[in-house]
């Protein structure tokens, strides 16, 4: 097999691997301003994706533009989220160049869609592909390439500790290689019951002090995270913003979540925001917990609801995420102030972050590749993947970590 990297090469986002020119492993976009597209748009056979967020599947329409038709293949989650985020990618950005395809390209790919469950083989370019649960958030996969040869594994993004959501990936098939991400690989994250606890304290506390605790959460996988901490200690919580939608979607594919009726009971212990008649505003003085995108503040009703609960040192805002650099959020977490409607607001809110990632820290990395350790492993999806691959080398792994538009062949 020729593996060439074509986004996600020491780099957070745009991820697309190219396997002999013919099978594509997602196509995905970096979110900067303005956002940056894989190196190179090809012409695959056929298109697998492994997973429903923006950096994996942001570029998925523009394959399907001219008479190019490549059929294209997920879980079923993975298919509703990335269709989610194509449609708020042309509301946000259509007809601009920060949108790669047009609403015909959209339609188009629900009619090359084709779905699968986990551990259900199927052809796609001449391989054999399979997906196994990578862990991460509901649908998400780890893909095997079998070439009747070789047996490639590329992870995706996965997590090895169970999150409420879903369960940890334990999935370790049989590979001649493997291509792992590293977002996490020089973090140890705190076990997750202790941030859970940490941030249900705060909560609890400040809504007993009267105040309001605005959390800004992303939509695929953190906002239902998020609804599902707050149902079982009983926070009052309201969610707003795209994370309703998904919510509502993923009560529809209960095998791809750890426990249904847990979600369930959490959609129904959250109000969901209308925005009608002023609704937002006077949330905001309510006791409760406010669910909403974006989870960097760089738009969506976060931007309605920060502005009116800023001033009282009271309230809190409580960042469930990373934060990127120079996004409002970062801007907030190392300031006290961010950049909100184009204009600087200081803020007298409290301000906390919490680390209730969905990918595997460190020990997680190690843990997985302990199952691979005679095979060699092509380290991307992380800003420091060469510092990962040198690690891995030095504990005894046939580790690289490709370069941008490098091409490997693997044997």
């Amino acid at each position: 097999m020729d593996v060439q990297f074509l986004g996600g090469a020491d780099e957070i986002g745009r991820s697309a691997v190219l396997i002999d020119e013919s099978l594509l492993l997602d196509f995905g976009m970096l979110t900067d301003s303005p956002p940056q597209f894989p190196v190179r748009t090809p012409s695959p056979d056929a298109v697998v994706v492994s997973h429903g967020h923006l950096d994996h599947v942001g570029t998925i329409p523009a394959l399907v533009s001219g008479d190019a038709r490549p059929p294209i293949h997920w879980t079923p989650p993975t298919y509703e989220l990335a269709m989610t985020l194509a449609r708020d990618t042309l509301k946000l950005h259509g007809g601009t160049v920060n949108c790669p395809f047009t609403e015909t390209n959209v339609r188009r790919v629900t009619q090359v869609s084709e779905t699968h469950g986990y551990r259900e083989s199927f052809e796609a370019a001449g391989y054999e592909v399979t997906f196994y649960n990578a862990g991460h958030i509901p649908g998400s996969a780890h893909v095997l390439v079998d070439d009747g040869d070789t047996r490639l594994l590329y992870t995706g993004d996965f997590h090895t500790d169970d999150q409420r959501l879903v369960a940890g990936t334990t999935a370790r098939p049989d590979a001649d290689a493997v291509i792992c991400e590293s977002t996490y690989s020089d973090v140890d994250h705190d076990p997750r019951e202790t941030v859970e606890g940490r941030f249900v304290e705060s909560v609890e506390t400040t809504l007993w002090e009267g105040g309001t605790v605005v959390v800004p959460a992303f939509a695929i996988g953190r906002t239902q995270e998020m609804l599902l901490v707050c149902e079982a200690h009983d926070i009052p919580c309201y969610v707003d913003g795209m994370g309703k939608q998904v919510t509502e979607m993923l009560g529809q594919y209960p095998e791809f979540v750890r426990d249904a009726d847990a979600l369930q009971r959490a959609k129904s212990h959250a109000r969901f925001v209308t925005g009608k008649d002023g609704q937002r505003k006077r949330i905001t003085d309510q006791k409760a917990a406010i669910v909403t995108t974006s989870g960097m503040l760089s738009g969506g009703p976060a931007m309605t609801y920060i502005p009116e609960i800023r001033g009282n040192p009271m309230n809190k805002i409580t960042m469930t995420g990373y934060q990127v650099e120079g996004t409002p959020g970062r801007d907030l977490l190392e300031t006290g102030s961010a950049e909100i409607d184009g204009r600087i607001m200081p803020v007298s809110a409290r301000v906390e972050q919490y680390d209730f990632s969905a990918h595997a820290d460190r020990d997680g990395l190690f843990a997985y590749l302990d199952s691979y350790r005679d095979t060699p492993v092509l380290v991307n999806h992380g800003d420091r993947c060469e510092a990962f691959a040198t690690t891995l080398r030095e504990d005894g792994y046939d580790a690289t970590a490709p370069e941008l538009g490098a091409t490997v062949a693997i044997q």
